[in-house]
């Protein structure tokens, strides 16, 4: 397994290798909106990301600025953090179309992640689009990982092929 070289951050750009471990929990006044079937499910400036080494930012946003009502069923998938906890996810229905595993948030988070209870993230390949302060995210590569990828943040990141060990 090859080694990640990180990239060397310009000016107002962050490298996630310079993120920590274990990951950094911080409020975010960046305009956050999610899109899904022509419907802004989100449009908020008050999300809180997670910074973990080698990822991209992952936004949680707070259930009064998100379109509960298009999150209604909650799937009996779930997957565990080592340092958040359990997450549980929603399918995401909006008119005629459905995603299943659409987003996900922790009932019960650990104490150090307290202030994201119940806290919405949203996969961003799942959605029709997803913007950063008007600039459209791309998703973390891999689909497995949610982390927004926006031009002021460097790789390389976890999920491409090879990365599982990182």
């Amino acid at each position: 397994m090859m080694k990640p070289q990180r990239i060397e951050p310009k000016p107002g750009q962050e490298s996630v290798w310079d993120y920590p471990r274990p990951p950094r929990l911080e409020d975010s006044k960046k305009h956050i909106q999610v899109i899904f079937n022509c419907e802004t499910i989100v449009d908020t400036r008050n999300a809180k990301r997670i910074l973990e080494t080698s990822h991209p930012p992952v936004y949680y946003i707070p259930p009064g600025d998100i379109k509960m009502e298009y999150l209604m069923t909650q799937t009996s998938q779930s997957s565990f953090c080592e340092w958040k906890g359990n997450a549980k996810y929603y399918n995401l229905y909006v008119g005629d179309r459905e995603i299943e595993n659409a987003a996900w948030f922790y009932p019960e988070p650990t104490p150090r992640f307290t202030s994201i209870k119940n806290y919405v993230a949203f996969y961003a390949h799942k959605m029709d689009a997803c913007y950063v302060d008007r600039e459209k995210v791309t998703p973390q590569p891999g689909n497995f990982y949610g982390g927004w990828v926006t031009s002021d943040i460097i790789g390389p990141f976890k999920g491409v092929p090879g990365s599982w060990g990182w």
